[in-house]
């Protein structure tokens, strides 16, 4: 989409600026600059730099530097002093652009009049930022033409490859692990254990575990594709949480009573607990953190469930409903807390598929919790135990 933003100069002539905003890749470029009816000894860029210009310039919300031919910065926009400092106009760009592919691409630019490509890497502390470099040559009248350099953050993009690369990397580790244990056990029965009928049953039963775990770990997957495509679309349903962690605590008894771990329901008594939800998604929330609070709160241990009504939680600016699940195990070192909602992270890898967990349950229950418009929190003190708590805008 073009737009055109039109300067009137002296003598009634009138200067056209034509800016291409290109929504797509946010990228924008001067395209082509018109001079009507007199041509004023000297026209150049500082003409196409006045007040206006510069503030159309400074509103677009990605880095740009305009270079005159002998290599001065003209104009730098607001977001392009947030990466290399202010005051930039006046200053070389070599001084400023330190990076030898950058100012390499700038030179090209400059001496070629053609349009050259470059990446830009900005580091500000732990975090980096990665900028896909575009100089475009601005005509001039009568000298070499000025370099326009928009800078395109990328980083996104690149997390995002970077993403999917670990995710399909993982799944195939998941996979790999349990298929190359099925195939020893099935050649072990086709060869030494063929007429062993007490080895038969043992190698069978393996191979029955590793299945279900093959099947936990798709049925995961799948439910975790499927929170992601629905987690824009807030569900409308009035839903009880009570009456949905109440189904939870049923499925989950006899999983409690193997542990020996007793669960206590704390409810309130005197005030509704209702919700904006989908009943089958929280009860997959709640029975998943009731679950790991069961499964790493330790033998003979205590879950507490609590359910409380907030009057007013700062975070969703309006009433809310807490549901808190405590347990009195081991607890989780601080180190780990932010990352424990990644997919397939773990702490303890042995242990967790021994219990039975594939790493994705934490995943699920965070875009569950977001897609109602909630708040997941965690909080652990080593060797005291750990707090899971979900907050629900209340209906």
């Amino acid at each position: 989409m073009y737009k055109s933003y039109e300067k009137l100069l002296a003598g009634n002539t009138v200067l056209v600026v034509y800016f291409c905003w290109n929504c797509c890749n946010r990228t924008v470029c001067l395209r082509h600059i018109e001079i009507n009816e007199k041509k004023p000894q000297g026209l150049d860029v500082y003409y196409m730099m006045s007040d206006d210009s510069k503030n159309i310039i400074s509103a677009i919300p990605m880095p740009l530097v305009l270079i005159e031919a002998q290599g001065r910065i003209r104009f730098a926009n607001k977001s392009a002093g947030e990466v290399f400092g202010l005051n930039l106009e006046g200053k070389h760009f070599t001084n400023v652009m330190r990076q030898p592919d950058l100012l390499g691409a700038i030179e090209t630019a400059i001496q070629s009049g053609k349009s050259c490509k470059s990446r830009y890497q900005n580091a500000i502390g732990d975090s980096s930022t990665l900028y896909e470099v575009t100089c475009s040559p601005v005509p001039d009248q009568e000298n070499s033409p000025a370099i326009l350099v928009s800078f395109e953050d990328v980083s996104p993009l690149l997390e995002a490859d970077q993403m999917r690369s670990d995710f399909v990397a993982n799944v195939s580790h998941e996979l790999r692990s349990p298929l190359t244990a099925l195939l020893g056990f099935i050649e072990t029965l086709q060869g030494p254990a063929k007429d062993d009928a007490q080895a038969n049953t043992r190698f069978l039963e393996l191979m029955q575990r590793e299945t279900k775990r093959m099947t936990r770990l798709v049925g995961d997957l799948l439910s975790l594709s499927k929170v992601e495509t629905e987690e824009r679309v807030r569900p409308n349903e009035i839903i009880d949480v009570i009456s949905v962690i109440d189904i939870s605590i049923q499925v989950l008894k006899s999983v409690a009573k193997d542990g020996n771990v007793t669960l206590y329901f704390h409810k309130p008594e005197d005030r509704v607990t209702m919700v904006k939800g989908d009943a089958d998604q929280l009860q997959q929330v709640f029975t998943n953190l009731i679950e790991n609070a069961i499964k790493y709160g330790g033998s003979n241990g205590e879950v507490h469930i609590d359910v409380v009504n907030h009057d007013h939680e700062p975070s969703l600016r309006g009433p809310a409903v807490y549901i808190s699940i405590s347990d009195k195990g081991d607890g989780i070192s601080q180190l780990h807390i932010p990352r424990l909602t990644e997919r397939f992270y773990r702490i303890d890898n042995h242990r967790s598929r021994e219990m039975g967990g594939t790493g994705l349950g934490l995943a699920i229950v965070k875009h569950i919790v977001n897609r109602h418009r909630g708040r997941l929190k965690i909080s652990s003190v080593k060797g005291q135990g750990s707090r899971f708590t979900v907050i629900l805008p209340a209906a």
